[in-house]
């Protein structure tokens, strides 16, 4: 079990994402924007990976800065981007190293098949094995 950050400002879609992943056997915890995921980002709780929306309101540089922050603060820390937009390969070229990508919208499969592939190192590391 992992303990996933989600960030997103649509509440509907944060809440079903919500759903989703804790029915995956998840815990998560969620943000509606950069402030609120960077203070968690901040604090001393345990979180294994990052689920963060690429366009947020009032936001710049939204899910780009969350990753960019997450993994300054938490190395190695896994990301998952998601969007509705197209992306395009120079919007890739801001996604953090390793990280992962999921287009909304998106079926329950399509994002426990993409949670599996981001948490997959995890369970190779024996820091987590620790835990």
């Amino acid at each position: 079990m992992a303990v996933i950050l989600i960030v997103e400002d649509d509440g509907f879609l944060r809440d079903d994402a919500e759903t989703m992943i804790q029915d995956l056997g998840h815990d998560i915890l969620s943000a509606s924007d950069v402030d609120e995921a960077l203070l968690l980002l901040r604090s001393p709780r345990r979180i294994d990976a990052l689920f963060t929306d690429i366009y947020l309101k009032r936001a710049v540089l939204g899910g780009y800065e969350i990753a960019d922050q997450a993994i300054k603060l938490r190395l190695n820390l896994p990301v998952l981007y998601t969007t509705g937009t197209t992306i395009d390969d120079k919007m890739k070229t801001m996604f953090v190293d390793g990280a992962h990508f999921l287009q909304k919208p998106y079926t329950r499969f399509q994002l426990q098949n993409s949670v599996e592939i981001l948490l997959a190192p995890l369970a190779l590391s024996p820091a987590q094995l620790i835990r």
